[in-house]
């Protein structure tokens, strides 16, 4: 891999489009008939995080983990066409490439179908993973753990993550699904959405006082320094020395919210390695966010939309 400031490790997954035409109901069975137009294959998860990077034109790269299978195959292809070089995947034959397919007429979605493993890493996996961050996480400044479930983040390997961030001055931001944060003891930034914060806190958000006390204590039980909640259509809070923050959103049109949480971590990691404040970096990724949620699909923002973002607001 290439020396990078930034370096992503989680999970990755591949997303399958298929999109075609539905003009009846099958004479089988009381369902829609999609005639196939085309299909389409782009990254997701961890994948979907280094594309945002790449496309605000940071230097980052990625460690993750797949099968060896033909999905496998189309991945690093898709990794090669944006990340060349900047990638690391360990391959185990026992675990399945996650691939989420779905299937569309126009732009609506009639079915999902994912084809995954969320078992554990192996002990081979977790010894080349780290070794691979041990040899280029002196040269990065913040790394991202983009934790969606799948067994990359075995207890030995993330606090190895965090150890060695603590150890070469790296800003660790998380991004993760798991509801239970004790092995994440020790990471500086959590980037949960509102639900994901509810459930991590173990209690209900429904107003500024009940996300302020989900913040203080999910800060509590992680040990972080600041916690940003991404609130959907409401923008996102900034819970940092132990003050709440709500930074409306700068959405002017919403058509698709898939992926935005990605564009929201990578935005703030590409704004805390070129030094601005947690304030002003999430400030870039709200805008950022508002940019690909005026998209459809996992998209990514550029620093020009973004800037044509804030000049329509002002």
């Amino acid at each position: 891999m290439k020396e990078n400031s930034i370096i992503v490790i989680g999970d990755i997954m591949l997303d399958h489009y298929i999109y075609g035409k539905c003009e009846r109901i099958s004479p089988e069975a009381p369902v829609p008939v999609v005639n196939f137009t085309k299909e389409i294959y782009t990254l997701g998860g961890a994948g979907n995080v280094i594309k945002n990077l790449y496309s605000l034109g940071a230097q980052s790269s990625l460690l993750s983990v797949s099968g060896a299978d033909e999905a496998s195959a189309n991945l690093e292809a898709e990794l090669q066409r944006i990340a060349p070089d900047s990638f690391y995947l360990a391959r185990e034959n026992e675990r399945s490439t996650t691939v989420k397919t779905r299937i569309l007429a126009g732009n609506h979605q009639m079915l999902r179908v994912d084809r995954e493993s969320k078992h554990a890493i192996s002990s081979a996996t977790e010894k080349s993973l780290i070794e691979q961050l041990t040899r280029s996480i002196p040269n990065a400044r913040i790394l991202i753990m983009s934790d969606y479930c799948k067994g990359l983040f075995s207890d030995g390997l993330t606090k190895t993550i965090i150890a060695l961030c603590k150890e070469n001055g790296v800003i660790n931001l998380l991004d993760s699904k798991e509801k239970n944060l004790s092995k994440f003891w020790g990471v500086d930034i959590i980037k949960p959405n509102k639900k994901e914060a509810a459930r991590m806190a173990g209690i209900a958000i429904n107003d500024r006082q009940s996300l302020h006390d989900a913040c203080a204590i999910i800060a509590k039980k992680t040990n972080c320094q600041s916690v940003v909640v991404t609130l959907s259509e409401e923008g996102l809070a900034i819970y940092d020395k132990q003050t709440l923050e709500i930074v409306p959103t700068k959405a002017l049109e919403v058509y698709d919210v898939t992926g935005a949480g990605d564009t929201v971590i990578a935005s703030i990691a590409y704004g805390l390695a070129n030094n601005l404040s947690l304030q002003d970096a999430c400030d870039l990724a709200n805008h950022a966010a508002a940019v690909v949620v005026g998209k459809t699909g996992s998209a990514t923002a550029t620093l020009e939309e973004i800037e044509k973002i804030k000049t329509k607001q002002n």
